[in-house]
C-alpha cells in the first residue's frame, strides 16, 4: 500500500512539472509575439523587424537616431 501510495505521489508531482513547463514556454511564446505586436524588437534600436543586434550594427547611427525621435 505504502509503494502504491508512493507511486501515485510521484506521477503527480511529474505532471505538475511537466503543466509549469509547459505554461514557461506558453508564457515565453505568448511574450515574444506580444512584444513584436508592440514594435519591441530584440535589440530596441529602433528597427522593430529586426531579430537581434546583429542586424542594426551595419546601420549608420544617425539612421538609427534618426528612426528613434519618430
Amino acid at each position: 500500500m505504502l509503494a502504491n501510495l508512493l507511486s501515485a505521489a510521484g506521477t503527480a508531482v511529474s505532471v505538475i512539472v511537466g503543466v509549469v513547463a509547459v505554461g514557461i514556454v506558453v508564457f515565453a511564446i505568448v511574450d515574444r509575439i506580444l512584444q513584436k505586436k508592440r514594435g519591441k524588437g530584440g535589440c530596441d534600436c529602433g528597427c522593430s523587424g529586426c531579430t537581434g543586434c546583429t542586424g542594426c550594427t551595419s546601420r549608420p547611427p544617425e539612421a538609427k537616431t534618426k528612426e528613434q525621435k519618430k
